[in-house]
């Protein structure tokens, strides 16, 4: 592993040494940084200091023994983990014994768990973005009922979104999302905009694109004629593809080939057209099609599979597709943690509504006050939790010391495949279940333009990048709430949204593999070669030289989460039955101890963390309802 893999903070002089100008860096504030978790840019997410010891557990086998160590300190309830679901869990808790005595311990330097805000100072004013959980998906179609209370409860109306999220923002300024295809892949760097496509549950409408047609979009694409042919008859006009086979024998074959498989041999993409498909599933599964079904690309309204006679998606998937993208807090889902925060602990910062939360300063000395129930410990990993029928003993390093506290019960709101590692009292098959979820590495760069008039004179806000290191490129949503304004114009400062899936993707391997190793290899990098990366590849699209590009840069944020998304069954790897059976082994209660995270819940969301925080509470109370 790298020796260099370090933070702004302690690796200026690496920087400067790999030829990087770290002045993107320096025009933050270091003593702001220092003071203030949200402000502080370089190496994010998965920050130096966070996972040393979780890797000398999970990796070398090394084992943190608590005998003989005294306890320090008694609680009713020991949450590890500060992410949503584990803020959850404390706050549903407190609901049911509100006199409860709860210590929440996380291993990072800042709450919220993905749900990280990404904070900046420019010139006095405060631009905010998301570091990592960023919106509500699909609130509609599919918050719970206890979701929807915990929200309530925090004061939070999801209608109100709609009057926040301006929608029309970019295309009245005359822009378009498009495709960057890069030199070293198709032989030039070319920007195509005008993309008339939709994602899955749009921030847009279709009436909001500034597009042109499917066919003139697609023919400007920097490929050969026979490939560009290929590519509009697959996307406007596919033939009925196995048209020997019945529906169910489609269904029933589609299901066991792969999105890529579908393309190459079924469809006949040569090499070089899909290059076009090559990261067109990372960002929303977090694999690439060499591990989506081919039906459920289908499902999903992938190009090719529309005559073919497939069965339509049920009505649930129909209004999770098509619920708008809307129901965003300008920093993410940061807010929410916030929120929860906020509402537990006295005096941590002021407001009590959803819109004063945006702005509200946290006192970052109040989370862990002797004289509050409910304490929030950072920088403290949790290396063991033994006694499992109670009191539960959990042991944490913090500043390089063991610590022993004791907790009447536990829930472990931690990534779900560190559990055997703290847990060895576990059965055998609980914790091979447990290590089936293996998630996907993920990379949130953020980068603080002083304008962008660059964006605005290609026309394009949005890029999709189908073999560039960041497949996807576009300006932040533009969200005015609760005193927070987003860009009015190109004058002003605007945060780039770059997404990474560094997977081992289209290589033939089993996912989880692929995962693990672009993990290794994501953890393996400095902050100055990613750095350079993201400077490249914005140089790039925007037809400037990197020194043209330095002095448009304000600061430079890597979130860099190496275990990103929750993993998700696919029925490439994983049957229905077979999942269910490992989600429901993984998560067994272990007397005193509960297991929640969305990872309990094989899914990356928002809501299926609050759920999995419910179901573990109820588990430990016996309460329902």
């Amino acid at each position: 592993m790298a020796i260099s893999r370090r933070d702004f903070l302690n690796g200026v002089a690496l920087t400067i040494a790999a030829g990087m100008t770290p002045l993107s860096l320096l025009r933050a504030d270091p003593q702001a940084q220092n003071q203030y978790p949200p402000l502080r840019t370089g190496m994010r997410g998965n920050h130096p200091g966070s996972f040393e010891a979780a890797h000398k557990m999970s990796r070398e086998g090394h084992r943190f023994a608590l005998g003989g160590l005294k306890v320090t300190e008694h609680y009713d309830m020991v949450v590890v983990g500060a992410g949503i679901s584990g803020l959850a869990a404390a706050w549903f808790y407190r609901q049911q014994n509100p006199d409860a005595k709860i210590l929440i311990l996380d291993n990072h330097d800042d709450f919220g768990g993905h749900a990280k805000r990404n904070e900046f100072n420019v010139n006095g004013n405060t631009v905010l973005t998301y570091g990592g959980s960023e919106s509500f998906q699909s609130p509609d179609s599919l918050f719970s009922d206890q979701v929807n209370k915990l929200l309530e409860g925090l004061g939070v109306d999801i209608s109100r979104f709609k009057q926040y999220f301006d929608r029309d923002y970019y295309y009245q300024q005359g822009m378009s999302r498009g495709a960057f295809f890069d030199a070293d892949h198709f032989g030039v760097n070319k920007v195509v905009g005008g993309s008339p496509e939709m994602g899955v549950a749009d921030e847009l409408r279709p009436d909001l694109l500034n597009s042109r047609s499917l066919e003139e979009y697609i023919r400007d694409f920097p490929l050969p004629p026979d490939d560009i042919d290929a590519l509009v008859t697959l996307h406007i006009n596919p033939p009925a593809y196995l048209s020997d086979m019945s529906v169910d024998e489609k269904v029933e074959y589609l299901s066991t080939i792969s999105y890529q498989d579908f393309l190459k041999d079924i469809a006949g993409l040569s090499d070089s057209a899909l290059l076009y498909f090559r990261a067109t599933s990372t960002e929303f599964f977090g694999y690439g099609i060499d591990s989506i079904a081919a039906i459920d690309a289908h499902e999903y309204g992938y190009p090719g599979l529309s005559a073919m006679g497939l069965p339509e998606p049920g009505e649930a998937v129909k209004a999770e597709i098509n619920d708008p993208y809307i129901y965003h807090f300008p920093d993410g889902n940061a807010s929410v943690a916030r929120l929860l925060v906020r509402d537990m602990i006295p005096g941590v910062a002021s407001g009590n509504t959803m819109e004063d939360i945006v702005m509200a300063k946290f006192d970052y000395s109040k989370l862990d006050n002797p004289s509050n129930n409910i304490r929030l410990r950072l920088n403290s990993t949790v290396v063991r939790v033994d006694n499992p029928n109670g009191p539960v003993d959990v042991g944490y390093l913090h500043d390089g010391k063991l610590h022993r506290v004791q907790g009447r019960q536990s829930i472990l709101a931690c990534y779900n495949m560190m559990i055997p590692s703290m847990v060895p009292s576990l059965p055998a098959t609980q914790k091979e279940a447990l290590h089936q979820n293996v998630k996907a590495p993920l990379v949130y760069s953020k980068v603080l333009l002083k304008n962008w008039h660059a964006f605005k004179k290609l026309g394009v806000h949005t890029l999709y990048s189908p073999t560039a290191p960041y497949s996807l490129v576009k300006l932040d949503y533009p969200v005015n709430m609760g005193g927070y304004t987003h860009a009015s114009g190109p004058d002003e400062p605007i945060v780039v949204h770059m997404v990474q899936v560094p997977t081992a993707a289209n290589t033939g391997l089993d996912v989880r593999q692929q995962m693990r190793m672009g993990r290794a290899e994501l953890l393996g990098r400095s902050f100055a070669e990613m750095e350079q990366e993201i400077r490249s590849q914005l140089s790039a699209i925007l037809g400037i030289s990197d020194t043209e590009l330095e002095p448009l840069i304000e600061a430079i944020t890597v979130n860099r989460w190496s275990h990103g998304y929750s993993y998700e069954e696919t029925s490439l790897f994983d049957t229905e039955a077979s999942a269910e059976r490992t989600i429901n082994q993984a998560r067994k209660r272990h007397g005193q101890i509960a297991i929640a995270n969305s990872d309990a819940a094989w899914s990356p969301y928002m809501h299926a963390a609050i759920d999995e925080a419910w179901r573990a509470v109820n588990e430990l109370t016996g309460q329902e309802g």
